[in-house]
């Protein structure tokens, strides 16, 4: 065997190693800010009917548009430190402003119960939108973590393997929050619960989280080899700033067609996540523990089917069925256009076809996970170098969105129990989905954009290719001979 590959023999990279604990670390932290940020549906429904919950803790009197700010007001604080998110982890690393968004996100659910009893409704949407601040820095840091850990062959599969925290975290702020407020610690544990969850995310982050495979002091030298030879940058990669070219990214048609993807997609999750409690409650009569059941099973299906999507991507990319950005088209047709045809049928139901509308609202969300492949991770595949500014405008936009959502929610239902004013609220969400999406298909791509190059803004030097001014016989000879 020759040196060379000896050479190469004692690098074969490891099939399971630190890059896949990273992505288990991207996992655990989704879910836990997730159980934060969502448990609100549960928790609201809990706070203003406690006498069908647990009459042993407070029962608040707020009018649905209280309860739409509420529900609205995370959103507040998420969509204006997106930018800052991409912005710090750049300057400071991944590891520690992950760390410290967590450990806010934490804070800000355990202080949330005493703050409700001294301040009310205002109180809890001045927490809230803190709590938004702290987690609008996470997903930028988190794109930027993925593009410096997932070689380019794994990037689609450590990226939905550990995006799948947002289902994870779906169906526990859900199922386990409706748990809490029936049980012994009523609706103030569920924000408990959720901080001790935040905190704990900590410890590991700290422990096991670096910024790059250069850092880590549990990787192996086969597995930093595999990685970094695979992204082929420079060599001083890791502590350079890339100049960012804004113009470039704000004249791209791929990522402007990804930036409206991602506001629909955002558009008709939101109505799900934020109004499936009160939908179950008022239309099909079903009480609080059924309810976090219930509204959980959707999730769950989306948890399961992200893996579903995850396998056959992976089938069809592995095998070069499908190129990615097919892949990514697909998937994202499949996660937009089945909900579009759902919420339509959703809204024809009532109280005497409960099972249908379980049903039906199962098969919406869990369909819909495909858009974590279909077009979320698309950042990534545009600009590695640039993946948490991308993200950071992409959730900019894409999270004002749900700022919106609960208040047309609010201002169309004004009776929970009537099923037309609910019929309005899905169709408005299909039709989005279903235009949007056509937006995709015809400009969409996962193709790395030419301005993702390390020396895309350095200024041209025509000097050093021109040839230089022969003035001998001799020059002439060299020249020829060169």
């Amino acid at each position: 065997m020759s040196s060379e590959k000896v050479y190469m023999a004692s690098f074969t990279c490891p099939i399971l190693g630190i890059r896949h604990l990273q992505a288990l670390l991207i996992f655990i932290t989704i879910t836990s800010v997730y159980i934060g940020r969502l448990n609100v549906g549960v928790s609201v429904v809990a706070m203003t009917n406690a006498e069908s919950t647990n009459p042993n803790f407070p029962e608040y009197d707020w009018t649905t548009a209280e309860k739409s700010y509420v529900l609205s007001s995370f959103y507040w604080g998420y969509v204006i430190t997106q930018f800052l998110g991409g912005y710090l982890c750049k300057q400071f690393g991944v590891k520690s402003v992950m760390f410290w968004a967590t450990f806010a996100s934490g804070v800000c659910s355990g202080v949330t119960p005493p703050l409700i009893a001294w301040g009310g409704w205002g109180a809890y949407c001045g927490i809230r939108v803190l709590m938004g601040c702290a987690q609008g820095l996470i997903f930028p840091c988190i794109h930027q973590h993925l593009a410096r850990w997932s070689p380019p062959e794994e990037r689609n599969r450590l990226g939905a393997l550990s995006h799948t925290g947002i289902e994870c975290g779906n169906v526990l702020s859900m199922f386990v929050s409706g748990m809490i407020a029936n049980g012994p610690m009523g609706w103030p544990g569920i924000s408990y619960i959720s901080a001790a969850v935040a905190f704990a995310c900590c410890v590991l982050w700290y422990i096991f989280a670096s910024n790059n495979a250069t850092e880590s002091r549990f990787i192996g030298d086969a597995e930093k080899h595999y990685i970094e030879s695979s992204l082929q940058h420079g060599a001083n990669y890791h502590k350079a700033i890339i100049p960012i070219p804004w113009r470039a990214i704000w004249t791209s048609v791929p990522f402007l067609a990804l930036l409206v993807t991602r506001c629909a997609e955002s558009w008709g999750l939101s109505t799900l996540q934020a109004e499936i409690p009160a939908y179950m409650n008022g239309v099909l009569m079903m009480n609080i523990k059924d309810n976090a059941l219930f509204s959980a099973l959707p999730f769950l299906a989306m948890w399961a089917m992200s893996y579903v999507y995850l396998i056959s991507a992976d089938v069809l990319l592995t095998k070069k069925w499908l190129s990615l950005t097919a892949i990514r088209k697909t998937m994202n047709s499949f996660a937009f256009w089945v909900p579009a045809v759902t919420l339509i049928g959703i809204g024809f139901l009532d109280v005497d076809q409960k099972t249908l509308a379980i049903v039906l609202m199962t098969l919406s969300v869990g369909f819909n996970s495909g858009a974590t492949i279909g077009s979320s991770l698309n950042s990534i595949d545009l600009s590695p170098n640039h993946a948490s500014i991308l993200m950071g405008i992409i959730n900019t936009a894409a999270n004002a969105v749900p700022i919106i959502t609960p208040l047309v929610a609010g201002a169309i239902v004004t009776d929970d129990s009537d099923r037309t004013q609910w019929q309005i609220v899905f169709i408005i969400s299909a039709v989005i989905f279903f235009v949007f999406n056509c937006i995709y298909l015809a400009f969409g791509t996962a193709v790395s954009q030419p301005w993702d190059a390390e020396d895309f803004l350095l200024a041209p030097q025509p000097e050093l290719a021109k040839i230089p001014a022969i003035t001998t016989k001799s020059d002439v000879k060299k020249s020829i001979s060169s």
